[in-house]
């Protein structure tokens, strides 16, 4: 640190010496460091990075010569170069100032593309080049650039400060712009990535061509299709002005479009028309640490404002109004004359030249021996400058430390517009507001942070529509004046009149009539319609012409088919419940059973006892199915060995009349309830007819039939419009269709009540609003529907349009058995009772005949007594005679046939 004595006589100098001085002699000495600057020579446009970056270089080493800071005992000289920002100017510059002195160091150069060209250069000759302002984030590389320091920092650091910008702001994209050259391609490489790591996202990149001057392509219809409203410019202060002077004319910064520059420019160069347009922009850039209240070295910094005032007073703008990065330059003429210094101190100790090069006098030959140590050196080195902490790794060319970030915020004010300060960015704290009181103006003079993408407030939206119950519906309304129009309803124009509120857009709506969606689709794409609102099905082939929105309605797909109010039930469905094998093994159970039990019983039991056999026979086995059965009979067994057999038969009554009963009842409700298909499972494997499934033409319906059910082979009944569907079924024109779940739904609950559904649903999916491929309101629509959904309003939608039941209400289906599926047990019941009649029949046949032959009798009796009376006298008396018609007329069985 310089003596306090030395400060007062740097300030006498100041105050005694005239305005009109020149810096010292920079011909002290031929150790010399060389300063690169990226200004046109001779040229009466300027720049404050080359002006001021100048002034504090030279103010380095005038101030190193006045404190006697040697090398070899020798002052250090300087040279300073104006290279127009090219590289082999630079070089040539620098490859001729080392034919007449020992260039030990190069501060600079400006720009990126030249730093590229001359570190190669000095790396052969074996001194450092140190640049004030050259970015790039591939000049980090020490591998590649073995030579290159900086003291500002790499891009690498500023595209992550503008990715957290955008967290904290909670933008999700943006367009980038950037100069062709190594500083504008290597700024928009590093923002990719930091977006990348950040989940954020770069929608377009615009190059400015700087040998052309211009942008490539059209400005306003690249950022007016896109989506993101906001623009990295990332470019110099020169090309930045040619870009917003266009993206003025094209009228598109505020308040559309939100832009963030990499460079500070001079705001009041522009008409005072547009400060309106400029208002709200962001500039980020890097800082020196007193902007974030960090420690510099004020004493060197004071120091070199006053050498500056003294011999360049014209230039010098004011403390607060330097330039941030010819501070960033004075610190690299101050760490390799500090590096120099502590070199020569090493080399008087080993008795060694500090400064020498070897090889001739042709520059590329030449090289400075103690290089390494040079090197060494300056990575070891660590100081308090004017720009903040000063500090190098042997690994990275890019200081460690000292880093910062500010934003400036373009305001206007009464006088103008400027660049204010209102956040700023540091390792320990992130992003904060410069200030307690800072404000942030955004584009259009607002205070609300902007969205970050394209709005449709008081956009026209040509919205298309196509009619289906209940997504969307026509219906006739009459107004105040008795006009009757027609008026759309249903769940699309319910959401696009919810949208309308949340977005502010103006809907323009047509109906469309004989398309298909496909057909509507097309039409979108080729921009007849903005946006097509109705049940479009998202699908891989569609997303290859058109965008989708987010889900609007979550959906699948389902197989409709005409109810059978006749079903097809078998006579004897009463049988089902147990197999043939089953019946038959039940029925040799109860043969088994009723055997055993009259083999057991025959002689002790009374009901058996004294019979016949095969009265012993028959009454076994009325006893064995009796009791199968759970009726039960009218003896019991007598004998331990029979009542063993009645549990049995009971053990068998108590499980097969339960599983009977059961099965019974599930096999009549289910043949109530059959179907002639269960699902879409039948359909594939061809249980109907392929030629009688209809399928909806240019529809997704049909690229899920193609795809999963036919293999791509049309051998479907082909239908245009869905009524045409309903009709079908209801006409036997077709047996089945496939169609979305929704609009099923509704229409076998409210319309056709004939139809029905069959099999769980299939094919999940989702409808979302169809617009053109990368819409520049797509990410807008996306949030509001997503706000919609979590809100609840789609759901409540979908139970207002979905969940009425008209069907239900004018008649339910009864449940009780009809006749027809109890034939078949009347049947039965008939001719087992026929047959007790016959046997009864049978076993009464002389009874009856006898009775027959004297009913025959007597009415051949009463026929002669007839006869007999007409021949006689009228007078003749009556005569009555009695037939004992009521006679009893018993026979026993075993009777003879004679009696």
């Amino acid at each position: 640190m310089l003596s306090l004595w030395l400060r007062i006589l740097l300030v006498i100098q100041v105050l005694s010496q005239p305005s009109d001085t020149i810096w010292p002699s920079s011909n002290l000495s031929n150790i010399r460091l060389i300063g690169l600057f990226p200004d046109q020579y001779n040229s009466s446009k300027t720049t404050s990075l080359s002006v001021h970056s100048r002034a504090m270089f030279q103010a380095a080493v005038t101030l190193a010569q006045q404190s006697n800071m040697t090398v070899e005992g020798k002052s250090i000289g300087y040279e300073s170069f104006l290279t127009n920002g090219d590289g082999i100017y630079a070089l040539a510059d620098t490859c001729r100032a080392l034919n007449d002195s020992n260039i030990v160091g190069v501060i600079g150069p400006g720009y990126s593309r030249e730093s590229h060209i001359i570190s190669p250069f000095a790396d052969k000759l074996g001194f450092p080049v140190v640049s004030y302002a050259s970015t790039d984030p591939s000049l980090s590389d020490r591998k590649g650039y073995p030579a290159f320091y900086r003291t500002v920092p790499s891009d690498n650091i500023a595209a992550v400060t503008i990715a957290k910008l955008f967290v904290r702001f909670n933008w999700t994209r943006c367009i980038i712009i950037y100069q062709n050259d190594a500083f504008g391609s290597g700024g928009m490489s590093a923002i990719s990535d930091a977006f990348d790591k950040y989940n954020l996202t770069v929608s377009d990149t615009i190059v400015f061509d700087i040998a052309a001057q211009s942008v490539r392509g059209s400005l306003k219809a690249i950022l007016t299709k896109n989506s993101a409203r906001i623009i990295i410019l990332w470019a110099i202060d020169v090309y930045a002005t040619i870009v917003l002077n266009n993206a003025l004319r094209a009228d598109v910064l505020g308040p559309q479009f939100t832009w963030i520059l990499s460079a500070n420019i001079r705001w009041n160069e522009f008409d005072s028309v547009y400060y309106p347009n400029l208002n709200g922009m962001l500039v980020v850039e890097p800082v020196v640490a007193s902007v974030v209240s960090a420690p510099i070295n004020d004493t060197l910094l004071n120091l070199a404002y006053s050498l500056w005032q003294e011999y360049e007073p014209e230039t010098f703008p004011g403390a607060v109004n330097v330039d941030y990065y010819a501070l960033f330059a004075f610190d690299a003429a101050w760490l390799l004359i500090k590096s120099l210094q502590q070199l020569c101190l090493t080399s008087t100790v080993d008795y060694s030249p500090c400064i020498q090069y070897t090889g001739d006098d042709f520059c590329f030959d030449r090289r400075l021996i103690n290089s390494t140590a040079l090197f060494n050196i300056v990575n070891s080195m660590k100081y308090l400058g004017v720009s903040g902490a000063i500090q190098f790794a042997s690994d990275t060319t890019d200081r460690i430390d000292g880093i910062y970030y500010v934003m400036k915020n373009i305001q206007l004010f009464t006088k103008g517009i400027d660049a204010v300060p209102v956040m700023v960015w540091s390792y320990e704290n992130d992003w904060t507001l410069y200030s307690s009181t800072s404000v942030i103006v955004w584009p259009g003079n607002s205070l609300t942070t902007p969205t970050g993408y394209a709005s449709l407030s008081g956009v026209n939206l040509r919205i298309a529509v196509i009619e289906t119950a209940p997504f969307t519906m026509i219906t006739q309304s009459t107004d105040a004046s008795g006009v009757t129009r027609n008026k759309l309803i249903g769940y699309m124009p319910d959401l696009i009149e919810l949208l309308r509120v949340r977005m502010g857009f103006i809907p323009n709506i047509t109906l469309t009539v004989n398309r298909t969606f496909n057909q509507v689709i097309d039409a979108v794409a080729r921009d007849e319609f903005d946006i097509f609102v109705a049940q479009t099905t998202i699908t891989a082939l569609r997303t290859q012409k058109v965008g989708f929105s987010d889900s609007i309605f979550d959906n699948s797909l389902r197989v409709i088919i005409r109810k059978d109010l006749n079903p097809n039930i078998s006579l004897f469905s009463y049988l089902t419940p147990f197999s043939i094998k089953l019946w038959f093994t039940l029925l040799a159970a109860c043969i088994y059973a009723g055997f055993l039990f009259g083999l057991i019983e025959r002689e002790i039991n009374p009901a058996l006892r004294n019979k016949s056999i095969f009265s012993q026979i028959g009454l076994s086995l009325w006893y064995s199915s009796g009791t199968i059965v759970g009726y039960g009979v009218d003896f019991h067994a007598t004998t331990a060995a029979g009542r063993v057999v009645t549990i049995a038969l009971y053990i068998l009554s108590l499980v097969l009349v339960a599983a009977y009963t059961a099965n019974l009842a599930s096999d009549l409700t289910i043949a109530k309830s059959k179907d002639i298909i269960d699902g879409v499972d039948d359909i594939k494997n061809g249980r109907l007819a392929f030629s009688r499934i209809g399928i909806l033409v240019g529809s997704s319906l049909e690229e899920y039939y193609l795809r999963e059910i036919s293999g791509g082979i049309k051998n479907y009944y082909p239908i245009m419009l869905k009524q045409e569907i309903y009709d079908g079924l209801l006409n036997n024109v077709i047996d089945a269709s496939i169609m979305d779940s929704g609009v099923l739904e509704y229409v076998t609950n409210n319309i056709y009540c004939n139809l029905t559904l069959v099999g769980k649903d299939f094919e999940p999916s989702a409808f979302g609003i169809v617009f053109q491929k990368n819409w520049q309101y797509e990410q807008i629509l996306d949030i509001n529907i997503l706000g919609l959904r979590e809100a609840g309003t789609l759901e409540d939608l979908r139970k207002k349009w979905f969940e009425a039941t008209y069907c239900s209400q004018i008649g339910e289906t009864s449940q009780a058995m009809s006749i027809e599926s109890m034939v078949g047990l009347f049947i039965t019941f008939g001719v087992i009772s026929t047959i007790g009649l016959i046997a009864f029949l049978w076993k009464k046949r002389f009874v009856i005949r006898n009775f027959i032959v004297k009913l025959k009798e007597r009415e051949k009796s009463s026929s002669r007594e007839s006869i007999k009376i007409s021949r006689d006298d009228i007078t003749a008396p009556e005569v009555v005679i009695k037939v004992p018609l009521d006679e009893d007329i018993t026979m026993t069985e075993d009777e003879p046939a004679s009696k």
